[in-house]
């Protein structure tokens, strides 16, 4: 089969035959890919970050943000079948160890993820678990939600924390509109009946969130922290969700929450420097954000379903993976690329 391979890092990833994955465990399930969503994150394996926290060896196939159709399944699966279209979330997880059991399976200490530290789904066929795959409704097609496996589940996964505690009147600030940042703001609509502040360097993007709902949006023009004081009465938002985490975003997210807030941290890059007095002193909390369980997959594929959230998407054939990688890298995608093999 064919599969996008890393062979060494700073360099450009290579198309090969590989051989087919194989049933080894009984719990085992093998999808043939319908779309893998090419992620920022992709670009940052690439360039050597994820090098020691993955500890992963290469050569290995890229691609976290998969989903297709099962094509194979070992003796013990009940819960999907051979054709079933499904979405894989990102973690096959044990179920065994304490934070599976509590639920809390992103955290399962025995987990591997496909694409960051085993081979992920640039290929033709992946290996996953049957814990991992949400079988999909018959009107979703793999393609269309493959990016919602990742980059979707995490903003959902943000959303849905920040639901619990807004309430009706409330304001949370969303920072970026891009391709986690539209996900998010339908998911903040689905969930709650806070007002919606997007701030955004892109007039499209900012287009897209106001056709997507949101109350008010703001260009990030270097007034943005004055024009969100000003929609918030000078007290800032009870909540911030930052899709950027880099580059003032951080800076600037800080300075429009309000007094006992609560800020997302979605996006990553930067620096988190915040004086521990103003911490106390006004309690503001920091709440991190990575990824997100299976049943917040599968609460996000009946919003799927439903139409309330849908993905803006570019597809590109699997050979072209060196060009979708370019385009994300020079922001020439709107929503977020998927290669169909």
């Amino acid at each position: 089969m064919r599969a996008v391979r890393l062979n060494k890092y700073d360099t450009t990833p290579e198309l090969v035959d590989v051989a087919e994955p194989a049933i080894e465990s009984p719990l085992d399930v093998i999808v043939r890919i319908g779309g893998a969503g090419v992620c920022r994150t992709d670009l940052h394996i690439i360039e050597g970050q994820w090098e020691e926290k993955s500890g992963v060896e290469l050569p290995y196939t890229l691609g976290h943000e998969n989903a297709g159709w099962v094509h194979a399944v070992g003796s013990a699966v009940s819960n999907v079948s051979v054709g079933d279209p499904v979405i894989l979330h990102p973690l096959a997880t044990c179920g065994l160890c304490r934070a599976c059991r509590d639920g809390d399976d992103v955290h399962c200490v025995n987990s591997a993820f496909p694409g960051i530290d085993s081979d992920g789904g640039y290929a033709d066929l992946l290996r996953t678990n049957a814990r991992a795959v949400v079988k999909l409704d018959p009107k979703l097609a793999p393609a269309d939600v493959a990016a919602l496996a990742d980059a979707g589940l995490t903003a959902y996964h943000a959303a849905r924390k920040a639901a619990k505690v807004l309430r009706p009147g409330e304001k949370v600030v969303v920072i970026g509109a891009g391709g986690l940042g539209h996900i998010g703001i339908q998911a903040l609509k689905a969930l709650t009946p806070a007002q919606l502040i997007v701030i955004d360097r892109s007039k499209a993007a900012l287009a897209l969130a106001k056709e997507l709902g949101a109350e008010y949006t703001v260009p990030a023009d270097g007034d943005h922290v004055d024009a969100v004081l000003e929609l918030t009465g000078g007290e800032g938002a009870e909540a911030v969700v930052d899709f950027v985490g880099e580059g003032g975003a951080v800076e600037d997210g800080i300075a429009v929450l309000r007094r006992a807030g609560n800020y997302y941290v979605v996006g990553y890059g930067g620096n988190l420097v915040v004086p521990t007095i103003d911490v106390i002193s006004t309690e503001i909390n920091f709440i991190g954000n990575l990824v997100g369980s299976y049943n917040d997959l599968a609460e996000l594929m009946v919003l799927a379903a439903q139409g309330k959230v849908t993905l803006h998407t570019s597809t590109y054939p699997l050979a072209d993976y060196a060009k979708a990688l370019e385009d994300l890298d020079r922001g020439h995608v709107r929503g977020r690329a998927i290669l169909v093999p």
